[in-house]
């Protein structure tokens, strides 16, 4: 290699860690902005969810009073008013279990932001799992309302509290399960009428030290040539703009470097991707 070629391999290396410099601090000020939104959300969703416990209260203040009070009403009237403070009180409950899970969402996002690194903490994995997976699916619904897909959940029973750092699980969740969404949807895009996009998401525990999560997906799959890029820092099989090519590799190092674990992709182009991470665990007691 001459002076020329070593000038020129020089200049897109600083070019390549410029842009790295650059995607990483988006990367940090979204996470910032993301903390920032999380946390002015959560005080009007507190409200809300402090009224609708209010008002259910009163609904059960006001049944008693028409309890007490039935001989002043017909059977029609009574019937009535009976199943509109049902129906209210059911609306109500309705808003305060959505309520607690979009606080839920929050938190996560918090922690995800505020989590000191590297901190291992008791988690509920099947919890998180189930949480983070429906997150990715809302996220790619509030964009796309024709976007359906069937989940199948399959969490072991009676799993304990691990311990590991919950916001790198999350992450890793996330953007995987937001990979299978993305796929998905690309192939209910080819018009085959008999196609039903699925995900299936797994969790368990081999009873002695190691919890498998896994995500297959019947998307498009992945060729060999593709498969072996995946984990390269800014590649992407995704257009201009609709992805960064960070997110395996980031998730990688969480997974093997944060927690010792073993991430695997087993795929197969027109049948699907199996995206599974294998961690060393400890119980916690």
């Amino acid at each position: 290699m001459n002076d020329l070629d070593k000038m020129e391999d020089l200049r897109k290396q600083v070019e390549t860690l410029q842009e790295q410099m650059r995607n990483q601090e988006k990367l940090a000020s979204l996470g910032l902005l993301s903390a920032g939104i999380s946390h002015e959300v959560q005080n009007p969703l507190n409200f809300v969810i402090n009224f609708s416990k209010m008002s259910v209260k009163l609904l059960d203040d006001l049944m008693d009073i028409i309890d007490e009070n039935s001989s002043k009403f017909n059977e029609d009237d009574k019937e009535d008013v009976e199943d509109i403070c049902a129906d209210l009180k059911e609306n109500m409950s309705k808003i305060l279990s959505h309520g607690e899970r979009a606080i839920s969402i929050i938190r996560g996002i918090l922690l995800q932001s505020r989590g000191k690194n590297g901190e291992f903490m008791p988690t509920d994995i099947s919890a998180l799992v189930h949480e983070y997976v429906w997150l990715a699916y809302h996220s790619m619904r509030a964009n796309d309302k024709s976007f359906n897909i069937a989940i199948h959940e399959e969490y072991q029973e009676n799993l304990p509290k691990f311990m590991l750092i919950p916001q790198d699980i999350s992450r890793a969740v996330l953007n995987v399960m937001n990979n299978a969404c993305y796929t998905l949807k690309e192939r209910a895009g080819l018009g085959d009428a008999s196609y039903s996009p699925a995900v299936i998401v797994k969790v368990t525990f081999d009873g002695n030290a190691e919890l498998t999560i896994s995500i297959t997906d019947n998307g498009m799959g992945m060729t060999p040539e593709i498969k072996a890029k995946i984990f390269e820092n800014f590649f992407t099989t995704k257009p201009a703009g609709q992805g960064t090519g960070l997110g395996m590799g980031i998730i990688r190092s969480l997974i093997e470097g944060n927690h010792n674990g073993t991430m695997l992709c087993d795929t197969e182009p027109g049948v699907g991707t199996t995206i599974t991470f294998k961690i060393p665990v400890k119980i916690c007691r």
